[in-house]
């Protein structure tokens, strides 16, 4: 996360948005979409975790956003198979990985990125959310946050592809490049042409810009839909919202390009501050608050870019 004082008080707004809009207490259930491959959908949220199952270990992906919450997610994979478990974080937001704790016995992957972030942020974010929580009047909430021990993935992925072996059946962990962190994960099963996004991909809203990188965001989606364990993948399952077909994720891939491609046009006329590049990135189907978090971020960003014209 960005620390600076605009930074930080647009992350502000927007994981509160989010948080009103969202947190439940409404325990989903597992979803079989393809053969041993599971998404929950959860009203906390709308936050989806997911279940690949072999015949020797079953993959869990992402472990919901308190230790309660994730022991409910253990439980939940216990009552579908009895394997052992192999976790991944698919990056570093608490609510992908503050549930961590329920599965300290098993191996947990992440990106060397998502590690140092969390090591880094963790208390912010729980600050944040505790924050909120108090304020609309949900104090039993706020202390499941608080009674939450935040856990590291420690099996740190750092290569572009990562093989996890499930016995029969394998599933693969994916880095693409920066776009909603600067270390998403990608877990594709391609033995049932399906793909668990995280948060690159997200449905029911826009794509969150909190910790984002707009001007790469595109360009990352659009060489993971051509990596060979995914391209042609026919379930496509989000971080938060309703599993979606391929042309959903195309479209929102050209989103994003559209609105890297704005950003980059106004930044090269001038432009310098977030008003101005709201103003210009507006008529692309995004919220006003998503695309002033996308200003933010690419002020904060745009020396950091690896290559600033390769949106596509």
């Amino acid at each position: 996360m960005c620390f600076s004082p605009v930074c930080r008080a647009a992350q502000v707004l927007g994981m509160q948005a989010r948080l009103a809009y969202r947190e439940g207490m409404t325990v989903g259930t597992f979803r079989e979409i393809a053969p041993g491959t599971y998404a929950r959908r959860s009203s906390e949220l709308d936050l989806n975790c997911g279940l690949v199952v072999g015949s020797e270990r079953a993959l869990v992906i992402d472990t919901r956003s308190t230790t309660a919450r994730g022991e409910e997610l253990a439980a939940a994979v216990r009552a579908i198979t009895p394997v052992e478990q192999v976790v991944v974080n698919t990056h570093a937001h608490y609510d992908h990985c503050f549930g961590n704790a329920a599965f300290r016995d098993s191996q947990i992957y992440g990106h060397v990125g998502a590690a140092e972030s969390l090591q880094r942020t963790a208390e912010h974010q729980r600050s944040q959310v505790v924050e909120h929580l108090r304020r609309t009047e949900r104090p039993e909430l706020a202390q499941t946050y608080l009674d939450t021990e935040v856990v590291l993935p420690f099996y740190l992925v750092e290569d572009e592809v990562t093989p996890i072996n499930l016995g029969d059946r394998t599933a693969y962990l994916i880095f693409g490049g920066r776009g909603h962190t600067d270390h998403d994960l990608v877990v594709a099963v391609p033995d049932v042409s399906a793909v668990f996004w995280a948060d690159l991909v997200e449905q029911g809203a826009d794509p969150a810009m909190d910790d984002s990188f707009p001007l790469e965001w595109a360009a990352t989606l659009a060489d993971l839909l051509r990596h060979p364990h995914i391209e042609g993948a026919r379930l496509h399952v989000p971080g938060h919202g309703a599993v979606v077909d391929l042309a959903f994720v195309e479209r929102q891939q050209e989103t994003l390009a559209a609105l890297a491609h704005e950003l980059r046009a106004a930044l090269a006329t001038g432009v310098q501050d977030v008003d101005g590049l709201v103003a210009k990135t507006r008529g692309l189907g995004l919220q006003d608050a998503t695309l002033r978090d996308a200003a933010v971020r690419t002020l904060e960003t745009r020396s950091r870019t690896i290559d600033p014209n390769a949106a596509r």
